[in-house]
């Protein structure tokens, strides 16, 4: 993200200000179909800016500043997002942990944002804006019988010696799999997405599902996103934190009206090979300052008891989430009062004395008893 002063003020839309802007302007029929869409540079003089609780507010009640106007945004951002899933997106939404911290940094309290109508919203305009520019760009390049090279968001097909592994993983929880074609795939997946509300073992799923996953990466290479089900999409919408946005950005500012501007496009694949790169640094970064704040916020109840559900096995001992944190640790094996068979699987293990069987999904209670900030690690022994 660019420094607050240039994100939050200069590139920002503020109120009552002037801010010139790059746009992709679309007009729907009565219907709620696209009839038309526009690609240009532009001047925003907006009248009000909405955080997403106040949206989610005025949406609820059905009133307040622009209550009509949000009310119509939602119903067509509701009928893209059925549309997009009919097509074969994929519904997964990974929880997003989020920690409130007192005036030295350190967290006082850990909880799972919560995904509401309002975030959606603007999830399903941006969706479309990205895929509406990158198919705008692809056509043009076709008419003209000559690609022009592009910054294109690609995903590709699931390994399917990853896959079979997994459907095996998800039978010997109860959930059957048609894993024919990348479309079944993509179907099973949404329909575990569906079971997984009700059933706890089923949402210890979801994590390991996504990890079988193709990652996705930019390209000039344009293979499609298998995981939204696009034929052509791109990362237009976030300038302001994602130097993959202003390449497409300069890219379509060129190539406006009859204008045809290409780029040289092997030295395109190595900024996109590179902005691939410092994208998984950041989300590494990002993930290990997670752990390094729950392992913190947890150093404050060393010896207190917790209710979580086993995540993962391995030959060491099993991880545990814990149910009202989202913080894992691992229990090591040699911590309890019996040794335990895990028979080489990652689901199950079994006592091997009093044949008791444990498996992913089950809720245990746990004693968090040591945690380890350079290691980012939390230990916890099972009660």
């Amino acid at each position: 993200m660019l420094p607050e002063r240039l994100s939050d003020e200069l590139c920002s839309l503020r109120p009552l200000e002037d801010k010139l802007t790059f746009s992709a302007i679309f007009e729907f029929d009565k219907d709620d179909k696209i009839v038309s869409h526009w690609f240009g540079r532009t001047i925003i003089h907006s009248n009000r800016r909405f955080s997403y609780d106040e949206v989610q507010q005025i949406l609820d009640a059905g009133e307040g500043d622009f209550a009509a106007e949000l009310k119509q945004l939602n119903k067509l951002a509701t009928k893209l997002r059925h549309q997009r899933f009919k097509k074969g997106s994929i519904n997964f939404e990974t929880e997003e942990v989020q920690f409130r911290l007192d005036e030295t940094g350190t967290p006082v309290e850990v909880y799972v944002k919560e995904r509401k109508e309002s975030h959606m919203l603007i999830e399903d305009f941006m969706l479309l804006a990205n895929r509406e520019v990158a198919t705008h760009i692809a056509r043009k390049g076709i008419a003209q019988e000559q690609e022009i090279p592009f910054v294109y968001r690609v995903h590709d097909e699931p390994n399917p010696d990853k896959v079979a592994e997994f459907a095996l993983f998800a039978r010997e929880l109860g959930f059957e799999m048609n894993i024919s074609t990348p479309k079944d795939i993509g179907r099973s997946f949404n329909r575990l997405v569906e079971a997984s509300q009700n059933d706890p073992a089923l949402k210890m799923l979801e994590p390991i599902a996504i990890r079988t996953m193709a990652k996705a990466i930019y390209s000039t290479d344009n293979i499609g996103h298998y995981g939204l089900g696009f034929d052509h999409y791109t990362h237009f919408t976030s300038p302001i934190r994602r130097f993959s946005d202003v390449l497409a950005h300069r890219i379509l500012e060129r190539n406006l009206g009859d204008e045809t501007w290409r780029t040289k496009q092997d030295k395109l694949e190595e900024q996109c090979q590179h902005i691939s790169r410092m994208e998984r640094r950041a989300m590494d970064a990002e993930r290990e300052s997670v752990k390094f704040k729950q392992a913190e916020f947890m150093e404050k109840h060393i010896g207190d008891d917790f209710d979580g559900f086993i995540t993962g096995i391995t030959e060491r001992g099993f991880f545990v989430e814990l149910i009202d944190t989202r913080c894992e640790g691992m229990v090591g094996f040699d911590t309890l009062d019996e040794p335990f068979d895990t028979g080489g699987s990652r689901l199950r293990m079994r006592g091997m004395r009093s044949g008791k069987v444990y498996k992913v999904g089950d809720v245990v209670r746990v004693r968090i008893t040591a945690t380890d900030l350079l290691r980012r690690r939390i230990d916890m022994a099972m009660i």
